[in-house]
C-alpha cells in the first residue's frame, strides 16, 4: 500500500493537464494542458475540413468532404473528457494517471452534423448499392443453349452506414473507408441447371410430331423454342408456357375445336330432310402441354398424342325426326319495297325469327323471338307510324315480317291469339290482315296446336318475304270473307304555317286519307269437314290530316306612282330654233345592213 501511495504521489501530476497516454481521434494530447490540446485538435481539424475522405462498396468509391455535411466536433468536450481521466485526489490521481499512461486511451468526442445532408447522401449511396439477387437462368440464343449464371444480391446498412460516414469525417485519418453492405446469394445456382440446360438442348434437337385421330402436325425446332420455359427467376424445371405459348395454344384450339352442332332441318323441294348431328371437340391444352413437353424430352419416337373433350349435340337425328316436321302447314308471301334502312330491317328481323321452334300447344311470340329491336342489335332508323303519323323511328320495316308471320298462320289455319292492326290503313298489305307489333306492349301470338313441333322459316328475295310453316301436314281447309274496306271519316285538315310564303300563298301538301274499317272472318275445317274454329279480325284505321301549307310573311307595301312629267313651255308664236347641224370628220355614215332573209325590213 505503501508502494503504492508513493507512486500515486510520483506521478499525481497536475490536474491542468491532459494525463499522458491520452489520445483524441488517434491524436496524442497527453501532458498538455487543456487549452493548449483543443487548439492544437481545431487547427489540425480545420486543416481537413476540405479535405475528403474516400468510402467504398462492391469495387466503387465515392469521395465526400466534410463540409459537405456540416460535420462539427466538440474538441473542448473531447478534452474535457480526457482530462477527466487523469482527476482525483492525491495518490489515486496518479494511479489513475498510471493506468492511462500504460493502457492508453481514445476519446472520440461529440459530432454534430447536417442531418438532412447526411440522409441524402446515404439514400443516394443505397440506390447505387443496392441490387437484387439473381438466380442462375437457362437462355437461348438461336437454339443454341446457355446457363447465364447468378448474382448475389447487395444491400448497404443505411443506418450503419450513417454512423461510418460521420465517424470518418470527423477523424483526422483519410486512407479509404469500407461501407457497411449486407450480401444475399441467389436461390438458384449455375450448378442446379446444368441438368435443365441438357434438357432444353436434347428438347430443342428434333423436331415433334402432333398427332389427334388421323391428323398429324410437324412442330419444327424453331417454334419448339418459342413454346418453352426456361428456367429464371429462381425457377428449376423446363415446362411448356409463356406468352407465345399461350398465343401458339389459341390457334391451335381454333383449328381443333368445334362447337356442338344439333341435327337440322333441310329443306328441299321433295319436303323436309333431317342433317344429322355433329359433336363439339375441345383441345385439353394443359394435357397437351404436357404431352409436347414429354416427346421433346425424347431422343427418339417424338410423338406428342392431343387430347381433346367430346361435347354432345343437344338434338339428334333421332330426335330430330320424332318432332315430326316433315312438310309444309302453311306459307304466305309479300312484296316490300322502300328505303335502303327499311330494306336492312326488314332482312334483319326475318333473320331474328328464322329457325324459330314452336313446341306442340306452346305459343309462339313475334317479340319473344326477336327481342328488343334496339340499334345495338343493328336496326336501323326507316318510316315508322308513331301514334298515329307517319314518322322516322328505329327499327321501321319490322311489321313487314310480323304480318307476313300473321298471314302465314292464317293460312295453316293456327289459333291466333294476339294481334293488332296498324293506326293507318296500308294498301299493300293485304286487307284486313295486316299485323302491327312493338316491344314490349303490341304482340304477335299464335299456338302451335298441330300435336307435332313448327318450325317457322324465312326467304328473303330482293323484293319479297316468304315466311312458311314446317311440321306435320294436317290439310287444314281455310275459308275467309273480307268485308269490304267502308269509310268511317273524312280526313281534318292541318295547317301548317310557313314563314317564307307571303300572306295569302297557301299550298297542298297532302291529300289525306279518310278513316277505315274492315273485318276478315276465316273458318278453319278438318279434312274430314268438321268446323274447327270461326273467327272474326276486325280493323279500324284512323284518318290521315289533310295538309295545307300557308304563308305568315307579310307582303311588300306597294311603291308610289312615279311624279307627273312637267308642263310643256308656253309658246309665243316664235318658231324655236333649229338643232344645230351634226358634228362631221369628212366620213360618210356607213349603209344600213340589208334585213335577214325571209323577215321584212324594220321600218
Amino acid at each position: 500500500m505503501l508502494v503504492a501511495a508513493l507512486f500515486g504521489f510520483a506521478f499525481a501530476g497536475s490536474t491542468k493537464k491532459v494525463p499522458a497516454g491520452a489520445r483524441i481521434e488517434g491524436v496524442p494530447v497527453g501532458g498538455l494542458e487543456v487549452g493548449e490540446a483543443k487548439k492544437r485538435l481545431e487547427r489540425r481539424a480545420d486543416r481537413l475540413r476540405h479535405v475528403p475522405v474516400e468510402f467504398r462498396a462492391d469495387g466503387r468509391s465515392w469521395k465526400i468532404r466534410p463540409s459537405a455535411l456540416g460535420v462539427e466536433v466538440d474538441w473542448g468536450a473531447g478534452v474535457e473528457s480526457a482530462r477527466r481521466q487523469g482527476e482525483g485526489f492525491g495518490p489515486f490521481r496518479g494511479l489513475r494517471r498510471i493506468g492511462v499512461r500504460v493502457f492508453g486511451s481514445d476519446i472520440h468526442p461529440p459530432v454534430e452534423v447536417y442531418e438532412p445532408a447526411l440522409d441524402f447522401v446515404v439514400s443516394k449511396l443505397g440506390r447505387e448499392i443496392d441490387r437484387g439477387q439473381r438466380s442462375a437462368a437457362v437462355r437461348l440464343k438461336g437454339l443454341n443453349v446457355a446457363v447465364v449464371p447468378g448474382r448475389n444480391g447487395l444491400t448497404l446498412d443505411r443506418q450503419a452506414a450513417a454512423g461510418t460516414i460521420v465517424h470518418a469525417l470527423a477523424g483526422f485519418e483519410r486512407l479509404p473507408v469500407a461501407l457497411p453492405v449486407r450480401e444475399k446469394r441467389p436461390a438458384v445456382t449455375t450448378a442446379a441447371l446444368t441438368p435443365v440446360a441438357a434438357q432444353a438442348r436434347t428438347a430443342l434437337s428434333a423436331p415433334v410430331t402432333l398427332a389427334l385421330d388421323g391428323t398429324r402436325w410437324r412442330l419444327p425446332r424453331w417454334r419448339l423454342a418459342g413454346l418453352l420455359e426456361l428456367p429464371s427467376g429462381g425457377s428449376r424445371t423446363l415446362s411448356i408456357g409463356g406468352a407465345k405459348a399461350d398465343r401458339w395454344f389459341a390457334r391451335l384450339q381454333r383449328s381443333v375445336n368445334r362447337p356442338p352442332k344439333d341435327a337440322d332441318f333441310l329443306i328441299t323441294s321433295s319436303g323436309v330432310e333431317i342433317v344429322p348431328e355433329r359433336d363439339g371437340l375441345a383441345l385439353d391444352v394443359q394435357a397437351a402441354r404436357k404431352a409436347i413437353l414429354a416427346a421433346a424430352l425424347k431422343r427418339q419416337g417424338r410423338v406428342a398424342r392431343l387430347k381433346v373433350a367430346r361435347a354432345p349435340a343437344q338434338r339428334t337425328a333421332a330426335e330430330a325426326r320424332r318432332m315430326g316436321i316433315k312438310g309444309l302447314v302453311g306459307s304466305y308471301e309479300t312484296i316490300y319495297g322502300g328505303e335502303a334502312n327499311r330494306l336492312h330491317n326488314v332482312r334483319l328481323v326475318a333473320q331474328l325469327v328464322d329457325r324459330t321452334l314452336v313446341a306442340p300447344g306452346a305459343t309462339f311470340s313475334f317479340n319473344g323471338a326477336t327481342g328488343e329491336r334496339t340499334a345495338d342489335k343493328g336496326f336501323l332508323e326507316a318510316p315508322v307510324i308513331i301514334n298515329g303519323e307517319l314518322q322516322t323511328g328505329l327499327g321501321g320495316g319490322v311489321c313487314q315480317v310480323s304480318t307476313t308471320v300473321f298471314n302465314a298462320a292464317f293460312e295453316a289455319g293456327l289459333p291466333i291469339t294476339q294481334r293488332t292492326n296498324h293506326a293507318l290503313y296500308i294498301s299493300h298489305y293485304p286487307t284486313g290482315r295486316d299485323a302491327t307489333v312493338n316491344y314490349p306492349d303490341l304482340d304477335l301470338k299464335f299456338v302451335n296446336d298441330t300435336g307435332h313441333w313448327l318450325l317457322l322459316r324465312t326467304f328473303v328475295g330482293s323484293s319479297s318475304l316468304t315466311v312458311a310453316l314446317y311440321g306435320t301436314p294436317v290439310h287444314r281447309r281455310i275459308e275467309s270473307e273480307t268485308a269490304p274496306l267502308r269509310v268511317t271519316s273524312q280526313p281534318s285538315v292541318k295547317r301548317v304555317p310557313d314563314p317564307e310564303r307571303f300572306v295569302g300563298e297557301t299550298s297542298l301538301e297532302s291529300y289525306g286519307e279518310p278513316g277505315r274499317s274492315t273485318s276478315v272472318r276465316r273458318r278453319v275445317y278438318s279434312p274430314s269437314g268438321k268446323l274447327l274454329s270461326d273467327d272474326t279480325w276486325s280493323s279500324y284505321y284512323v284518318s290521315e290530316p289533310r295538309v295545307v301549307i300557308y304563308g305568315t310573311k307579310p307582303k311588300p307595301k306597294p311603291k308610289p306612282p312615279p311624279p307627273a312629267p312637267p308642263p310643256p313651255p308656253t309658246t309665243t308664236g316664235e318658231e324655236p330654233p333649229p338643232p344645230p347641224p351634226p358634228t362631221t370628220t369628212g366620213k360618210q355614215p356607213p349603209p344600213p345592213l340589208p334585213p335577214p332573209a325571209g323577215k321584212p325590213a324594220t321600218p
